[in-house]
């Protein structure tokens, strides 16, 4: 069975759609990954619909998503169309503004989201979606599959005061939401008018779908999700990120492989088990990001049955593992993280300073993960007036 995405309406001519776009003065906030069953790009068939394309929008990463995480982007020219970066050196860079938005009828998003929190394209387009509305340009949604199905959920919200561009809403790790539902929450929770925002659906998506069943083509939406595997452990393997561990950037599988100098993949793998996945010890040398060109030991993270598999428990115990025999070597970032520096990493992403502390404290973790479940399970109730599926 294969999906119909709002962007494939829109191609397929769909008269409702199109003309929410033909004979309007457009802006497009997309990526790489914006495309149709047949690859073809959303700037291509924005333009093929009749808009008037006159300026494009590039989340983390960049319009053409040739940029690390968290490397300033800057505006640039390209032939068709101005070019603006909503990805900078501050906070502030993250909205647009008001004079990027002025003339303009309607701004179109289309972007692939991998339904974790910390995957920052959503709140771009909640960002776009909250300037937009505040100039009186309406946002068009062009919704996409949440890879990981809309089913399934893993972790609680953010506690107070742990908001940051990793989570600007309290929703679950692991959120089981597209975009499109995504930013009707949004558009609720700030109190923006329903006008502000038009969802284009999908065609054909079943909440329990993962992205293999989709029938659509995966094309990496940022540099380090070159597949869908990578999606099925990023809500656990992003992580990493908080931590002096490699999350194996520089790696062709990254967030799948991960580790250190100071990791036995052996040993740990021997330690933690987690249902639908093997843990394969392994060596490896990343490229480039943290331990560069030394050898890492760690292990690789195999899905075997994605639906037991949970990334977000296993990898908050294969932290604590690692930080429990690492002989000193392991340590949370304390460096600036996504603009915010009063903070640690590990805290905005987990949503809280609990596990930090239990670790800290060389405590168990059983703890901190039944209270992650009745988070989520608290969340699944909070999202079911945004669900449109």
């Amino acid at each position: 069975m294969s999906v119909a995405t709002g962007l494939e309406r829109l191609a397929s001519d769909e008269q409702d759609v199109v003309k929410l776009v033909r004979g309007r003065r457009v802006g497009l906030l997309a990526h790489p990954a914006s495309v149709d069953a047949r690859l073809r790009h959303a700037e291509d068939i924005v333009r093929a619909s009749g808009a008037n394309l006159s300026v494009l929008f590039g989340p983390e990463h960049g319009y053409t998503g040739q940029a690390q995480d968290m490397i300033g982007v800057g505006e640039n020219a390209q032939a068709s169309a101005r070019v603006i970066s909503l990805y900078g050196d501050s906070f502030e860079d993250l909205s647009p503004r008001p004079d990027a938005l002025s003339g303009l009828d309607v701004v179109v998003i289309d972007l692939q989201d991998v339904g974790s929190r910390y995957y920052t394209f959503v709140w771009s387009a909640a960002l776009m979606l909250i300037a937009c509305a505040k100039q009186g340009v309406q946002c068009v949604v062009l919704d996409r599959p949440n890879p990981l199905n809309g089913v399934t959920l893993e972790g609680a919200p953010q506690r107070t005061g742990y908001r940051s561009f990793v989570g600007l809403y309290d929703v679950s790790v692991r959120h089981g939401m597209t975009i499109g539902e995504l930013c009707t929450m949004v558009r609720e929770l700030a109190g923006l008018p329903k006008e502000a925002l038009e969802i284009v659906s999908m065609h054909g998506w079943q909440r329990d779908m993962l992205w293999t069943d989709t029938g659509c083509p995966w094309v990496l939406p940022s540099p380090n999700m070159p597949t869908p595997d990578t999606a099925l452990v990023y809500p656990g393997g992003c992580l990493i990120e908080g931590t002096n561990l490699s999350e194996g950037r520089g790696t062709t599988r990254p967030f799948e492989i991960w580790g250190a100098p100071f990791v036995s993949g052996r040993e740990l793998a021997a330690r933690v088990q987690g249902p639908g996945a093997i843990l394969r010890p392994l060596s490896f040398e990343p490229t480039f990001h943290k331990h560069a060109r030394l050898t890492c030991g760690g292990v690789q993270v195999h899905v075997r049955d994605a639906s037991s598999f949970r990334s977000y428990a296993l990898y908050l115990q294969l932290i604590a593992e690692v930080a429990r025999h690492s002989e000193g070597g392991f340590r949370f970032r304390t460096e600036t993280y996504e603009y915010v520096s009063d903070r640690p990493a590990i805290d905005l992403l987990t949503g809280g300073p609990e596990f930090r502390a239990c670790v800290s404290q060389g405590a168990p973790v059983q703890d901190v993960l039944q209270a992650e479940e009745r988070g989520a399970q608290s969340f699944a109730e909070q999202r079911k007036p945004w669900l449109l599926y």
